[in-house]
C-alpha cells in the first residue's frame, strides 16, 4: 500500500515552500480555521449525488480507495497532518478535501497530489460532509477572481497570475491551509492560502513540491498581470476578508 508523502516540508524561508510564487518571509503562523456549521448526512442512494461538499476526516488516518466497494487502499492521508516551520515547530492541520460526487456509502474527493485532478473515494463513515456554501472561481484571461455566496457574487478581485513560462493551474481544486504571515509586508500579504494544485512546470520549488495558492501581495502594480510562478495574488484588503470567512475545503475553479 503506498501512503501519502509528508503533504507539507519543512520550511526555509518562511512561506517559499507551501508556495510557488514570488519570494519569502520568515515565520508563519496558521490562521484561524473557520468553521462550517450546517452538516449533512450522506444521501443512500446507488446513483450518484451532485453537490459540492466540504469533506472532514473523522478517523486519524482517512484511507483512499481507486473506486466505491474496494477492499484495499491506494493511499492514507494522516489526520491531523502537520505544518512544520524552518524553527522546529509543527502545527496540526485537520485533514480537509472537496467532494461533488457521492454515493451508496462512498465519497469521492479530491486529492492535494500530483497529477492536478487526482481522485479517490473514501468510505462515508470516515468523513463529515457539510455544504459548500462558498465557491472561488479564477479566470485567467480576464486576471479576475470572484468569489460566490451561492449564486450570489460575495467579493470581486484583479489579480495577478502565472507567467508564460509558469502559468496558474487550471482546474478544480480547492483550500488546503491558510496561514498568516507574521510581515504582512512581503510579496505574500498579511495572508496566504495553500491549495491543493501544483506548478505543472515546476516540480520543486526552493526545497518544496511546487504547491500553489492564493495570497495577498506588496505591490499592487503587479495585479491584473501575468507574472507569478503560479500562484495567485490579490488585494492585501480582499485577501483578509476571505481569510476571515472562507472555510478550508472550499472549492476553486480555474479557467484559462
Amino acid at each position: 500500500m503506498h501512503r501519502t508523502r509528508r503533504p507539507l516540508l519543512a520550511l526555509s524561508a518562511a512561506l517559499a515552500l507551501l508556495l510557488t510564487a514570488c519570494g519569502g518571509g520568515e515565520g508563519p503562523s496558521l490562521a484561524k480555521e473557520k468553521t462550517p456549521r450546517e452538516v449533512t448526512s450522506l444521501p443512500t442512494t446507488t446513483a450518484p449525488v451532485r453537490g459540492e461538499y466540504i469533506v472532514q476526516a473523522t478517523v486519524p488516518s482517512l484511507a483512499v480507495y481507486k473506486e466505491p466497494g474496494a477492499t484495499t487502499p491506494v493511499q492514507e492521508f494522516p489526520n491531523p497532518w502537520y505544518y512544520e516551520t524552518d524553527v522546529a515547530q509543527k502545527y496540526p492541520i485537520n485533514s480537509v478535501f472537496y467532494s461533488d460526487d457521492q454515493r451508496n456509502g462512498w465519497v469521492k474527493i479530491l486529492l492535494p497530489v500530483r497529477p492536478n485532478g487526482s481522485s479517490g473515494w473514501v468510505k462515508a463513515s470516515d468523513v463529515r460532509l457539510i455544504p459548500s456554501r462558498f465557491r472561488i472561481e479564477v479566470d485567467l484571461s480576464e486576471n479576475r477572481l470572484t468569489v460566490y455566496d451561492g449564486d450570489a457574487v460575495f467579493l470581486d478581485d484583479t489579480v495577478a497570475v502565472g507567467a508564460p513560462a509558469t502559468p496558474t493551474p487550471e482546474g478544480t481544486f480547492y483550500l488546503r491551509v491558510l496561514i498568516k504571515a507574521p510581515d504582512p509586508t512581503t510579496v505574500y500579504g498579511p495572508y496566504a492560502y495553500g491549495l491543493s494544485s501544483h506548478s505543472e512546470t515546476l516540480e520543486e520549488f526552493n526545497g518544496g513540491d511546487a504547491q500553489t495558492g492564493i495570497h495577498g501581495n506588496n505591490d499592487t502594480s503587479q495585479l491584473g498581470r501575468d507574472v507569478t510562478a503560479g500562484c495567485i495574488r490579490m488585494s492585501n484588503e480582499k485577501v483578509t476578508r476571505l481569510a476571515s470567512t472562507l472555510p478550508l475545503g472550499t472549492p476553486v475553479v480555474v479557467r484559462g
